[in-house]
């Protein structure tokens, strides 16, 4: 029985997963974490989504570190997953982690890195299959379509309560994009007199509004033709389901830094 605990357990995504494990019968979720505020309003997780779950919420993961094989990390807090990931790679027993919080900065994935070397971690900024297949062509497309005079926009949109952007998925495709095409320089947004769009820019989109689980599209655009790659999700279960599936694949893992990719096979 893999012992799985969730960091962010009151949170949309953090229930979900909850809920959703109750499906398994490999799974086992024996712990929550919530920031203190949170957490004194639950005892247990069995509370949080109003089933029969007796695993304990704390504040601090070092009280739960010990009922758990991997940790699941949805926490709307950057400073927070660190602090947890340090405990884990500090752990004596193997210990892993599957990483669906966004916004990172630069400095904090360098530690990520680090902190990889001392335990297996997943770390993506979405975990659908459908997305993920989407990182992929869009891959394919850039590649094929280097230097072939195609211009290239990404749009996002999310629910009004999102509180990053662009979105992490968002980040990830331009990193695809800039890796494929050589571009550098990514443009967020115009306004203005901007003057004629450059063919060495990468353009961004983030919209935000109403209860969108999340949508993005990538647009190559030509004289004479349009291409666009599009995956739209409409329900957060497809999310929960791909971080409990990637905690069960990164468990038997070697220390490193993983991604959904590597979950789902597709950097074979």
């Amino acid at each position: 029985m893999l012992k799985i605990g969730i960091s962010g357990v009151s949170g949309r995504m953090g229930r979900k997963i909850a809920e959703l494990s109750l499906n398994y019968s490999d799974i086992n979720i024996t712990a929550g974490i919530e920031s203190p505020d949170c957490a004194h309003y639950y005892n247990t997780v069995g509370e949080i989504i109003n089933k029969d779950l007796s695993a304990p919420v704390t504040a601090d993961l070092s009280e739960v570190i010990d009922k758990i094989d991997v940790l699941i990390d949805f926490a709307s807090n950057q400073e927070a997953v660190l602090g947890h990931l340090r405990l884990l790679a500090a752990d004596v027993n193997k210990k892993a982690a599957v990483i669906g919080t966004t916004g990172f900065t630069q400095f904090q994935i360098e530690e990520i890195k680090q902190l990889s070397k001392d335990l297996p971690i997943v770390l993506a900024p979405n975990m659908s299959i459908g997305v993920n297949l989407l990182f992929k062509l869009v891959e394919k497309a850039a590649r094929v379509l280097k230097d072939k005079g195609f211009d290239i926009e990404v749009v996002e949109m999310h629910h009004r309560f999102k509180k990053d952007a662009p979105s992490g998925t968002a980040v990830k495709i331009v990193d695809i994009l800039k890796k494929e095409t050589g571009i550098e320089k990514v443009v967020y947004g115009r306004e203005g007199i901007t003057g004629e769009r450059s063919t060495k820019e990468i353009g961004v989109f983030a919209l935000r509004g109403g209860d969108v689980v999340g949508e993005h599209t990538v647009i190559f655009a030509s004289d004479g033709e349009r291409i666009e790659i599009t995956h739209r999700a409409t329900s957060r279960d497809i999310f929960a389901k791909g971080a409990l599936e990637a905690a069960r694949w990164v468990y038997s893992k070697e220390s490193g830094l993983y991604d959904m990719l590597d979950v789902l096979g597709l950097n074979e």
